[in-house]
């Protein structure tokens, strides 16, 4: 086979470009939303009955993103919700994996797309309210310790002199995958109904490689240069975008890197037919293994599960169900901070439940 490196790569910067112009759609959208309720979600005020907050927080977990379950860390680290209602939150999120199931591109159809997305969170809330009633009616909670501010304010302030990683993260970066998006909504939305404009398609096609390289960069240096800012306890509008930009960029590298694992692996290195013949055989364990990466802290792990039922023929949506519900997203870390405890319980919890479920649904045999 003649195999040319440079056009591999270059068409899988693209495709997740693609992917990255939806994505970013999803993800500045529901920030914005956030910041519009964020008061409302973590105010003093306790939200509704003690008896609802499993479907409390099933509903917050079906927002898409982290922030609704690191909002729903603070309220149960303040006591403000039952541990039912902690559990059905992380249950029911599919963190930033959500956005690569919203997205669309050569790998998946939109329609195949939503209605995976629709099947996942179905399943993962109705699981959710019932884990948490069931975890609430034993009487099952774990007490909150109490974190010093040094502790929680850490990381969280600004030096005089820019360095090299805030210029790239706070200015360059920042407004450049803001400018990318802008850009790229049209050609996102037009190809919800197979629509495009004449000369914009070449453009947008140069976007989408433009836009994950930039996102790869900006990953990089926030990632590991850059460590003078928590934007988790702000609340300003600007906060919210940079979270936004930030969640943008985490998803679209791991959509490239997925991408070119899952395509160079099964086109290159097994071959389709090899490939497909595996998966057929092996969705047993391959729904075991998407439960344990799944339920790795963050949404790497969701976000690669969702990446290869897109890009992997045959991946069995059972699979992605038990990915989903073992997840925990970012909201997993301020629990670790403010609970440790809750939070291995919580993971543990979910993965076993996970698994049960996605067992379920491959002994009934869902499929898209």
């Amino acid at each position: 086979m003649d195999f040319n490196i440079w056009r591999f790569i270059l068409d899988t910067l693209e495709a997740a470009g693609v992917i990255g112009g939806y994505v970013s759609i999803s993800i500045i959208s529901v920030s914005l939303i956030t910041y519009a309720s964020r008061g409302k979600l973590s105010g003093n005020k306790l939200i509704g009955s003690s008896g609802f907050h499993p479907i409390i927080g099933a509903l917050l977990g079906l927002i898409p993103g982290c922030g609704a379950t690191i909002v729903v860390s603070s309220m149960y680290k303040n006591n403000k919700i039952s541990f039912g209602g902690l559990l059905a939150a992380f249950i029911a999120t599919l963190g930033e994996g959500s956005f690569v199931l919203l997205g669309a591109s050569d790998e998946a159809s939109v329609s195949a797309n939503l209605q995976a997305f629709l099947i996942v969170n179905l399943v993962g809330a109705s699981v959710a309210v019932l884990s948490g009633y069931l975890v609430d009616s034993l009487g099952i909670s774990i007490p909150v310790r109490e974190v010093s501010e040094n502790v929680m304010q850490h990381g969280h302030h600004k030096s005089g002199a820019l360095s090299l990683s805030q210029i790239i993260v706070d200015y360059i970066g920042f407004y450049l995958i803001l400018a990318f998006s802008a850009f790229m909504l049209p050609g996102s939305l037009m190809a919800l109904w197979g629509g495009n404009l004449s000369g914009y398609d070449s453009l947008f096609d140069r976007s989408a490689i433009l836009i994950t390289i930039i996102s790869i960069i900006y990953y990089l240096f926030y990632k590991f240069t850059y460590i003078e800012h928590d934007c988790s306890h702000d609340n300003g509008f600007r906060a919210s975008l940079e979270h936004a930009v930030s969640d943008i960029s985490t998803v679209i590298v791991y959509v490239f890197a997925g991408l070119l694992i899952a395509n160079y692996t099964i086109d290159i290195l097994v071959g389709p037919a090899t490939f497909d013949a595996w998966m057929a055989s092996s969705a047993f364990v391959v729904v075991a293994v998407a439960g344990i990466i799944g339920a790795t802290p963050g949404c790497g792990g969701m976000i690669s599960v969702a990446v290869a039922y897109l890009a992997i023929p045959n991946f069995p949506i059972a699979a992605l169900i038990t990915a989903g519900i073992a997840t925990s997203g970012d909201g997993i870390f301020p629990l670790l901070v403010s609970n440790r405890k809750a939070a291995l319980v919580i993971t543990a919890l979910g993965l076993v439940v996970s698994l049960m479920v996605g067992y379920g649904a491959l002994a009934i045999g869902i499929r898209i």
